[in-house]
């Protein structure tokens, strides 16, 4: 036995190179034109399709990072009917008070009293935002806003 009659017992098959001569001439098996003729295509992805498609975020000015305040703490909302249930008739209600009482959970938030439920106790309200309807209903209850 020599080299030149020893072969290979499983043929080596290997993928065809397209468009580099040979039997497939022209277009090299690629069809015509477009992106998926062309060397080295990459065809994106259909979710980026879609998420293109998608409208921008508006009312953010130029640079979103300046105009967004991050740091803003939101007020923490307590209805009437919360204070209704909590307070008797000639109490303050305050910040440290709601938050000794478990009503509210978070230090140094800001309180708001939103008019859900109606109030019929005279109470004192100091340093929490009121809104309309809400200072309407404590004021023909008898009760008082006051700021500081």
């Amino acid at each position: 036995m020599q080299l030149h009659h020893i072969g290979t017992t499983s043929r080596t098959q290997s993928t065809q190179r397209v468009g580099r001569g040979g039997k497939r001439g022209k277009t090299s098996g690629h069809g015509t034109k477009g992106q998926k003729s062309r060397a080295g295509h990459k065809i994106r992805p259909e979710i980026r399709d879609r998420i293109k498609k998608i409208p921008k975020l508006r009312g953010h000015g130029k640079n979103r990072s300046r105009t967004v305040r991050t740091n803003r703490i939101a007020p923490v909302a307590v209805s009437l009917s919360t204070i209704e249930q909590c307070f008797e008739a000639g109490e303050t209600v305050s910040p440290n008070i709601l938050l000794d009482r478990g009503i509210v959970r978070i230090r140094r938030a800001k309180i708001k009293i939103l008019a859900n439920g109606s109030i019929t106790k005279k109470v004192l309200i100091t340093g929490c935002a009121v809104s309309k309807m809400a200072k309407k209903s404590i004021e023909a209850a008898g009760g008082t806003i006051s700021n500081a």
